[in-house]
């Protein structure tokens, strides 16, 4: 039985409760070409408008050399004052397209609430109010332009559209958002967000800030009346020494961070994707096939079984759709975890062996077809 979909029926899906299909065929909900289209042509719109909407045109773009790499900045004057904002790296060559295109790119809020409407209608998820509120008041204060990511239940609700699959039930439901940045970006990058506190009374005039156990000066956790939770996290490449010791981020305006095992992986190298509230808001998740590996890591080393069990359907769910749509990079991504050493893949086999046979099953042939060159473990 299903620990989510406790009526679901012995050999039916415990995804989305319908019923198994034999075994080297998909039962995966996709959504329609013309709905893919429709998602491309709204992240790209939502990637021009956030552009438009953060730079002014009396402003200018100019390339800044730092540390042997070149990166975007934007300049411009405003009450005598000359201000520089980062923008990204120089290589990202979406931004540079887009720097290019600045002069042309206007702003077009109701059209792309239209498709946003239209992707909705067509089973896409989109988050409830608060959700999507917070989100986007991170976005235009800066977060994903400082490149924070957005972890947890409602990155994984922005994978329906970049994999063309739906996703429906109780995994997509939450009652926290996680935020998090690497704390060397935070603290080199020379910009900064508003505190996080302003910017969420901004949405809830009753968030509070909630004092860290080990320095009641910090916080990295921000709770409303309702007792909806705001987290603010950053990877711990360090020793065990600093695990209960909160970060300070100066790009966060400095906020303090939660300081986490495994995030390192699960952020590295992440992609771009838009929930879908009001006219779309453009957000960085982490890769999907990281966070499909990440979850069974983390759901190994729950002690709340309920999470857990969370962890391994949102985990299946996107092993499902990559095993089609990004084989390869799948493999990669375990591959990855796995070489990290003997703890991460005790973990990884203990998170492995709660999937659903048919997921494991998927999964085992997959890693067994793309070995990395010159290894040979049993993995």
């Amino acid at each position: 039985m299903s620990m989510l979909y406790p009526d679901c029926k012995k050999g039916y899906n415990m995804l989305s409760c319908t019923p198994i299909q034999e075994r080297g065929t998909t039962h995966l909900d996709e959504i329609s070409l013309a709905t893919q289209t429709t998602f491309a042509e709204l992240l790209q719109r939502c990637l021009d408008a956030e552009f438009d909407e953060t730079y002014s045109e009396r402003g200018r773009f100019v390339r800044v050399r730092s540390r042997g790499k070149t990166y975007w900045h934007f300049r411009i004057t405003e009450d005598g004052q000359r201000k520089q904002i980062y923008v990204g790296p120089y290589a990202d060559e979406s931004i540079t397209d887009r720097v290019r295109r600045f002069e042309s790119i206007k702003s077009d809020f109701k059209e792309r609430q239209e498709l946003v409407r239209s992707l909705v209608a067509a089973g896409l998820p989109s988050p409830d109010a608060l959700n999507g509120a917070i989100v986007e008041a991170m976005w235009k204060a800066g977060f994903f332009r400082l490149r924070g990511v957005l972890v947890g239940t409602l990155a994984f609700q922005a994978y329906a559209g970049p994999l063309g699959i739906k996703l429906r039930g109780r995994p997509l439901q939450t009652q926290d958002i996680d935020f998090a940045q690497f704390w060397g970006i935070s603290e080199n990058i020379g910009d900064s967000m508003p505190p996080i506190i302003d910017v969420l009374r901004r949405v809830d005039e009753t968030f509070e800030e909630m004092p860290h156990v080990s320095d009641p000066f910090v916080s990295t956790r921000y709770r409303n009346r309702q007792r909806f939770v705001v987290d603010v996290l950053v990877p711990n490449r360090g020793s065990d020494d600093h695990q209960d010791k909160p970060a300070r981020m100066k790009a966060l305006g400095g906020s303090g961070a939660q300081p986490l095992r495994h995030l390192d992986y699960l952020i590295y190298e992440p992609e771009r994707s838009v929930l879908l509230t009001k006219g779309g808001v453009p957000v960085t998740v982490p890769r999907a096939e990281r966070y499909a590996v990440h979850k069974l890591i983390v759901a190994a080393s729950r002690d709340v079984q309920v999470k857990s069990a969370k962890d391994i359907v949102q985990s299946a769910a996107l092993i499902e759709a990559l095993v089609v749509k990004r084989p390869r990079e799948l493999a990669n991504a375990w591959h990855t975890a796995w070489e990290t050493g003997p703890r991460w893949r005790d973990k990884l086999e203990d998170g492995r062996e709660r999937l659903p046979t048919e997921i494991k099953d998927m999964l085992a042939d997959l890693v067994g077809k793309h070995k990395p060159r010159g290894k040979t473990q049993n993995n």
